[in-house]
């Protein structure tokens, strides 16, 4: 089984090509979790499947290093892209991308070498009410800097699906959080049916803020390229940051530039790159 790893800011996984090695018949839940393993697999924050799609021009499964499938991964995202272009799959340097979440649209920005170097991603739209971030409570309700009191901890959060569920919470610093201890508690709330990732933010200025990320199935991770679109629309819908101006988005990983524009589509703009190539063996 060939495969690619690859890392968005530091958040990485393990690529299947399955446009050229169909692999219909695989556990992609045990897979993900046999790979994903630092000690006995590869190590990675889950595996990402390249697939044809019948509506879009290409297609992306994700599933976390648990080996719950998740809707949607920013970083993900960009990742495909370039592989896509750099191989040539894609021929335009505009394309799309099918997604659990739903299909978005992206942009790449190659050098003089047809190297992809930035990849700008139109995430679509927000999602903010509960009954589609999923989120117990009137459906039609947002949560905007709401009182939740989850185990021992009220926190205010505001809550956003960019194609998956974020519980994003403003701090006065992202580093003495305790995420590592409240992030599982609020991922595993009965709040939320599908579970959520949990984001932390401080507002530096109008135009710039830092990010952490607990991810649902996979922890602290590096890096969360939806959990900063959701982080900087949570911003937004409290008044903290400027609304159609680009955010500088500063993550452990790296940094993303993410943007709204007037009618209302998220968009988002980074890097991504190659770790290694090589061969799987899976012993029977």
């Amino acid at each position: 089984m060939q495969f690619t790893k690859m890392h968005g800011l530091g958040n990485n996984y393990i690529f299947f090509n399955l446009l050229d090695m169909p692999m219909e018949d695989q556990d992609f839940e045990q897979l993900a979790r046999t790979v994903s393993n630092v000690n006995t697999g590869i190590g990675s924050d889950g595996i990402i499947l390249i697939c044809p799609s019948e509506m879009a021009d290409f297609k992306m499964r994700i599933f976390n290093e648990d080996g719950s499938e998740g809707k949607n991964c920013g970083n993900g995202l960009r990742c495909v892209a370039k592989y896509l272009f750099d191989h040539m799959y894609a021929t335009s340097t505009d394309f799309s991308i099918e997604t659990l979440g739903g299909i978005v649209h992206v942009k790449v920005e190659p050098d003089k070498k047809r190297i992809v170097r930035s990849v700008t991603i139109d995430m679509g739209k927000p999602k903010l009410t509960k009954g589609m971030i999923p989120m117990k409570g009137d459906p039609e309700a947002q949560t905007i800097n709401e009182l939740l009191t989850i185990g021992k901890h009220s926190f205010p959060v505001t809550c956003v699906s960019m194609g998956n569920p974020h519980a994003i919470l403003f701090v006065d610093n992202i580093d003495t959080f305790p995420l590592e201890e409240i992030g599982p508690e609020i991922e595993y709330s009965d709040l939320f049916p599908e579970r959520v990732n949990l984001g932390i933010v401080h507002v530096k200025s109008r135009q710039e803020i830092y990010y952490r990320v607990w991810e649902r199935g996979s922890g602290l991770t590096m890096a969360c390229g939806t959990g900063a679109c959701a982080a900087v629309v949570a911003a937004t819908l409290n008044h903290l940051v400027d609304q159609y101006i680009p955010i500088t988005v500063h993550l452990p990983g790296g940094q993303l530039t993410i943007s709204l524009d007037e009618n209302d589509h998220v968009w988002k703009k980074g890097g991504a790159a190659y770790i290694c190539h090589g061969e799987l063996v899976m012993e029977r």
